[in-house]
């Protein structure tokens, strides 16, 4: 059997234009001989609607825009996902469901069983799950319809998330001869071969190939990455679309010809920078932004973000500004100007040393008889924070925060000042790894200067400044933060790990205090197994020390 999987980038609640392009593809696909079409996970509006599902009129809307879809359809099926009304009056209003199409109708739906209710999944909110999958008998093949975390309970990421029943097991009991897996699922680094090895185990158990079908695009934090497969039923990947872009392909289940796109496998960094690279271009493109701006220091964390808006939106359409104050280094001015000239960028210069001086002046007598501390360090923050909205608003650019994982996670950021911004780019991106996205970035030849990646980093809000003033050597700080933050350990627990008591608990104690900073700041985009924002829901007044 000839499949044609159709991995599309939809706009959350764009209904029309989804409904265009799940048209435009499937006749595109039928062309080259698909036999059967199949849609990632709600692709008629888009993954996640979340409290769209909520307005009154967005499901029937979903359910007429589906039944166009349908009226299109010829002899070839078409499988795509869909919110469905649950008319049973009996649980949650809507099923996250699939329906396969032919014939101009919607021939038969299918409602997905498991609904995550994890990291930044709230499925359940909206959702009711069935109580058992079901499958659709076509040319001879009995085909087990599954949507996304259907098949997530051999393996599954987090083991004190389990559920009750098993999908797999029970397909696998029915004599299927075809599994399909319609998702939307987001990715992260190194979740490429978790996920391929869930889709060998769903083979191994049904004894039949598995098709999985992945959306592709960024949807606010979340990027979902593609990287579509097909695995036969030896447990075999034969078939592997691209990562990070659309790509439609017509795979012949029967035939064992293998392949496999140029970046469906390639190495971390590269599908490190392809995650941020879309999730920027999406975030942009989707919201009606055409150009981005961006504050350059001369530092490490401004000239990745840089690099990637420009690979994003082209570099004719990034603004690079830099923002001397008085204590600003000539050296770090320079490298801020020797990275526009090798990205291509628009470049400004906008110093502030007038404007914190007149804040200095207005702010003398209200702070007479107290000496100068980060009060002062972060008027110049903000200033610069005042000057790049601006220039935002006057040229309808979306200004880009340059902050990372590490800095974020301790507030070593200000408020109003650096954090500032429409998104965050790089704020899931460990200070560590921003290096090691800069030396690849730097693989084929210098684009970011090498100065700017082997100076030491300081915020340089006060001369000599280092960060290592204040926190300790970024390799150790990212441990402790991957641990705390990630994988939920304790104080003990770190402390036991071999790392100092004293720096644990300073750090923890940063990272405790700081949630309301972290409120505030811009959205980011989520590349890691738990980032702060939608997936991390901790309370901003709480005392429990752990």
């Amino acid at each position: 059997m000839k499949i044609g999987l159709a991995q599309i980038n939809n706009i959350v609640g764009d209904l029309q234009g989804n409904r265009r392009k799940i048209i435009e593809c499937y006749r595109l696909l039928c062309e080259k001989g698909a036999e059967l079409v199949l849609f990632p996970e709600l692709a008629v509006c888009g993954y996640p609607p979340r409290d769209l599902l909520s307005k009154s009129r967005f499901v029937p809307d979903n359910e007429a825009s589906l039944r166009e879809i349908a009226a299109q359809c010829g002899q070839v099926p078409l499988l795509v996902g869909f919110v469905e009304q649950n008319n049973s009056g009996q649980g949650r209003n809507y099923y996250n469901a699939a329906a396969w199409c032919a014939g101009g109708e919607v021939v038969k739906t299918f409602q997905k069983c498991l609904l995550p209710t994890y990291d930044v999944f709230d499925e359940v909110r909206h959702f009711h799950e069935a109580t058992e999958p079901g499958f659709m008998e076509f040319k001879g093949r009995r085909i087990g319809i599954t949507i996304c975390e259907d098949i997530w309970t051999a393996q599954f990421v987090d083991t004190r998330q389990r559920y009750d029943f098993d999908p797999v097991e029970a397909l696998s009991q029915m004599e299927i001869n075809l599994l399909v897996n319609l998702s939307a699922s987001p990715w992260q680094y190194e979740k490429n071969a978790f996920r391929q090895n869930l889709v060998v185990s769903a083979a191994n158990r049904c004894r039949c190939p598995v098709v999985f079908c992945n959306a592709v695009g960024g949807n606010d934090e979340l990027i979902f990455d593609g990287h579509s497969m097909v695995v036969n039923a030896e447990g075999e990947v034969f078939a592997g679309l691209a990562g990070f872009r659309e790509e439609s392909f017509v795979v012949d289940i029967g035939s064992g010809v293998e392949y496999l796109s140029p970046t469906f496998q390639q190495e971390p960094m590269a599908d490190i920078h392809d995650a941020l690279v879309l999730g920027l271009r999406d975030y942009a493109h989707k919201c009606g932004f055409h150009k981005a701006l961006l504050g350059l220091s001369g530092g490490i964390d401004s000239a990745v973000t840089a690099a990637l808006a420009a690979d994003a939106l082209g570099p004719e359409n990034v603004v690079g500004i830099s923002l001397p104050s008085s204590i600003s280094s000539q050296h770090s001015q320079d490298d801020a100007a020797d990275l526009a000239v090798k990205l291509g960028i628009n470049y400004e210069t906008l110093p502030i040393a007038e404007l914190v001086s007149a804040a200095d002046r207005t702010l003398a007598s209200i702070f007479e008889g107290r000496s100068a501390d980060v009060t002062e360090e972060n008027v110049q923050a903000r200033s610069r924070g005042l000057l790049l909205m601006a220039v935002s608003n006057k040229f309808g650019a979306l200004l880009l925060s340059t902050g990372n994982k590490s800095e974020l996670a301790v507030g070593y950021c200000t408020l109003y000042g650096d954090m500032c911004g429409g998104l965050a780019v790089i704020s899931d991106l460990p200070k560590v790894k921003v290096y090691e996205l800069a030396r690849w970035m730097n693989r084929n030849g210098e684009v970011i200067p090498w100065n700017t990646i082997e100076k030491p980093p300081s915020a340089e809000l006060r001369p000599d400044q280092k960060d290592e003033d204040s926190l300790p050597a970024y390799d150790i700080l990212d441990a402790i933060l991957a641990l705390y933050v990630e994988e939920g350990k304790s104080s003990q627990e770190i402390i036991e790990a071999g790392f100092d008591p004293e720096i644990v608990r300073d750090i923890l104690r940063k990272v405790d205090l700081n949630e309301y900073k972290r409120k505030q700041a811009a959205p980011g985009l989520k590349i890691t197994p738990l980032a702060f924002g939608v997936g991390r829901r901790i309370p901003i007044v709480q005392k429990y020390v752990g």
